[in-house]
């Protein structure tokens, strides 16, 4: 390493340049043509890095690389301090960074401190955050951002904030979540979101690991179960409530406008010494897992897993001439996940975007009218959300006239054939330029993404018919995959590279292969890169058993490529279903299967394990309540239309259920059956299934905060159930 820290850290004297500046507007970005990175970092970078880890610090942004200038004295938080092993469990631990002499690998090291510093000196006008309250929308420039995260961080410190501890953060996503979160980073704290859903115990459990000195909550709904669990918490000091009037008198509960206030106690000076203690190869912040596996655990991730990955996944979207200032995102989904912890905070940042936060009720119906302000030029949504977008415009469609309906239906074959044979380099359909102007341009702007360059999916599978019904009004969405270990995105599919049914090719700079792979060539996904977490928060057991020796990090999840380098999920290992007779059977193709043919499913979870057959558990699609979140016994329109094509009246779940119309079973039947035939072996044919009562949900506990299938909890909850299966 080079020589010691120097005394001071002064960003208004470094030379900062970046891609094209549109200044102040908001413009449509502009893509770059790039080749798309499979299986290794093979992109070319210049200059390169020079004499290993030593002397860098970013000077420069551009073509989607943060490049170092040779020779630069070390300063402050860009330097990257020695270490000894690639990965820890402590977070007051520095960690080796995986470099190499070119390619992306090459990239110069940077702190998100840096780089959200140097946004505010160069765009302090530029508008980052907009929300709207009371019908008003409130507005924050870079440099108000900037200052007010300084202010939350020196109040964070006044409050008792130690480094490397914890500031659990619990709430809708707000301008208050990322100020709290960007004051913590610079205050050298770490920011750990939890989820608003989770129970008291839950919250005690990541507020305890992350030993959390200050938590932050939305409301008082959020803040009686911290207090619930208050004294079981030995390192909490303060919490800090940033919505509404505190109802509880006590002298270390705050509300926002209190806890701003504290700044004033603390020198400037303080604050910039934490700064500088910071680097790029130190932990940065916490993500913690859903739980949905066993208990949460926490993801450490660095300031140089964070920023190269904005870094390469800006210049995977959007090339090397993406444009700052330029861009927008609607923040919605929980800010506890690594998805919106990239994608709302650390992309605008990178790009000098603008993040527009939805109303907390944005999936009860108001996501919309977000979007229609925001215009985002990327979006990322869980299948659910464009489920219920494409359930909305159904229903639209139904109430059109005969010529309407004609029109629409004629647009949107055009729409699926046009986007098929785009998929396959083929050219679009005669008609595809009218249908577009008539239609599909319509549509676009009246969801608010008429200047969406990424439209993207993930966090969990994606029925295929909601996959072809947005390729038919031309608005295909592109799945990704990742996780919170590789600190969000592993493979990513783009207008230009996409193939239904996969998720993509790994993005730019990033590595994987495939791990103990059987005769079809289905094996353990396994991921490299700089984006790799650093390890699992005082848990050196988990991280050892997610990082190999080789530096590999292991998912978990079964995968398959095709010759194209295109990723097929294909299963879970730890969800692999082993029956009496030794046959490996991986549940989610076959569940996949299933809804295919029956779209009138909402959920379906695969039985067999040590079981002499398969068999399945089914819910129906129902209407939602609004205000709560929860499935009504009330049919979806969709479920409705089926069955009265079938002769039946049933309006609600229960009826269907406990009838067991004759012709609805025998049709569900035939479902089965046409799924079955793609069965490899009789062993993988499901041979008996159930309709619950009840469709699956967060609420019930059959789904996890990321609306994943908590699988065990399903076994448990209907265990009679299943026990009938196999008992008839």
């Amino acid at each position: 390493m080079g020589g010691g820290r120097s005394k001071s850290f002064n960003l208004e004297k470094a030379d900062w340049n970046g891609p094209l500046d549109t200044s102040r507007h908001l413009a449509n970005g502009v893509k770059g043509q790039h080749d798309s990175e499979q299986n290794g970092p093979t992109a070319p970078v210049t200059p390169a890095l020079q004499n290993g880890h030593a002397h860098v610090r970013e000077r420069q942004l551009s073509g989607g690389f943060i490049r170092a200038k040779p020779g630069d004295p070390l300063e402050g938080p860009d330097e990257v301090v020695p270490a000894t092993d690639y990965w820890t469990c402590d977070p007051e631990q520095p960690v080796k960074l995986n470099m190499s002499d070119d390619g992306p690998w090459s990239a110069a090291p940077v702190s998100v401190v840096s780089i959200f510093t140097e946004r505010a000196r160069k765009f302090p006008d530029h508008c980052a955050m907009v929300v709207k309250r009371d019908e008003r929308l409130i507005k924050w420039t870079y440099h108000e951002y900037y200052i007010d995260a300084r202010k939350a961080a020196k109040s964070l410190i006044k409050l008792g904030l130690e480094p490397a501890h914890g500031v659990a953060i619990i709430g809708f996503n707000s301008p208050e979540w990322f100020i709290a979160d960007m004051g913590a980073i610079l205050a050298g704290g770490l920011a750990a979101g939890i989820y608003t859903t989770n129970s008291p115990d839950a919250c005690q459990y990541v507020a305890n690991d992350c030993k959390a000195n200050v938590i932050v909550v939305e409301n008082d709904q959020q803040l009686q179960k911290i207090l619930s669990v208050r004294d079981q918490l030995p390192h909490l000091k303060a919490i800090v409530q940033y919505i509404g009037d505190v109802k509880v008198k006590d002298p270390n509960i705050y509300n926002w406008k209190q806890f701003m206030e504290l700044a004033h106690d603390v020198p400037e000076a303080v604050l910039d010494e934490r700064i500088r203690m910071q680097a790029p190869n130190k932990c940065c912040l916490l993500i913690y897992t859903s739980g949905t596996t066993g208990t949460p655990k926490g993801v450490m991730l660095s300031h140089d897993n964070i920023m190269w990955t904005a870094s390469m996944c800006t210049r995977t979207f959007f090339g090397e001439d993406y444009r700052l200032c330029s861009h927008s995102v609607v923040s919605y989904l929980p800010l506890s996940h690594v998805a919106a912890q990239m994608i709302d905070m650390m992309f605008p940042i990178f790009v000098a975007g603008t993040t527009f936060f939805a109303r907390p009720d944005a999936l009860k119906g108001t996501l919309v009218d977000t979007l229609r302000e925001a215009r985002p030029t990327l979006f990322l949504g869980v299948p659910r959300v464009f489920e219920k977008m494409q359930e909305k415009m159904m229903a639209v469609g139904r109430t059109m006239s005969d010529l309407q309906r004609r029109v629409a239906g004629w647009a949107k074959d055009i729409g699926l054939r046009g986007n098929m044979a785009l998929m396959k380099g083929e050219s679009v359909p005669w008609g595809w330029t009218l249908a577009n102007a008539l239609i599909f341009k319509k549509i676009a702007r009246n969801l608010g993404l008429d200047r969406c360059e990424a439209l993207l999916v993930g966090a969990a599978p994606i029925p295929r018919e909601t996959l072809e019904y947005f390729m038919s009004i031309n608005l295909p969405l592109m799945e990704l995959y990742g996780m919170s270990e590789c600190s969000g995105p592993e493979t990513v599919s783009k207008p230009d590279s996409y193939l239904i049914g996969s998720v993509g090719k790994v993005i730019v700079g990033g590595k994987i292969k495939l791990a103990n792979c059987d005769a079809e060539n289905n094996g353990e996904i396994c991921m490299g890169g700089r984006h790799v977490f650093m390890g699992y928060l005082s848990n050196p057991e988990k991280t050892k058993e997610a990082i190999d020796d080789e530096g590999w990090l292991h998912s978990g999840d079964v995968g398959k490529l095709n010759e194209d380098g295109f990723l097929f999920i294909t299963g879970r290992i730890k969800e692999l279903i082993i029956t009496a007779g030794g046959e490996n059977v991986a549940p989610v193709p076959i569940e996949d299967n299933v809804k295919e043919q029956l779209p009138i499913l909402s959920n379906v979870m695969l039985i067999g394990d040590r079981r002499k057959f398969l068999s399945m558990l089914m819910t129906l699609k129902v209407n939602v309540n609004e205000d709560t979140g929860e499935p009504t016994d009330d049919l979806a329109a969709v479920t409705l239309d089926w069955l009265k094509a079938l002769g039946c009246t049933a309006t609600k779940v229960t009826e269907l259920v406990n009838s067991k119309d004759e012709r609805v079973y025998k049709a569900i039947q035939e479902g089965v059956k046409r799924a079955n035939l793609k069965s490899v072996s009789n062993a993988q044919k499901v041979q008996k299934w159930t309709v619950l009562p009840a469709d699956f949900s967060i609420h019930g506990g059959e789904l996890g905060p990321t609306l994943k299938l908590k699988r065990s909890f399903v076994d448990q909850k209907y265990t009679d159930v299943i026990e009938a299966l196999y008992s008839e």
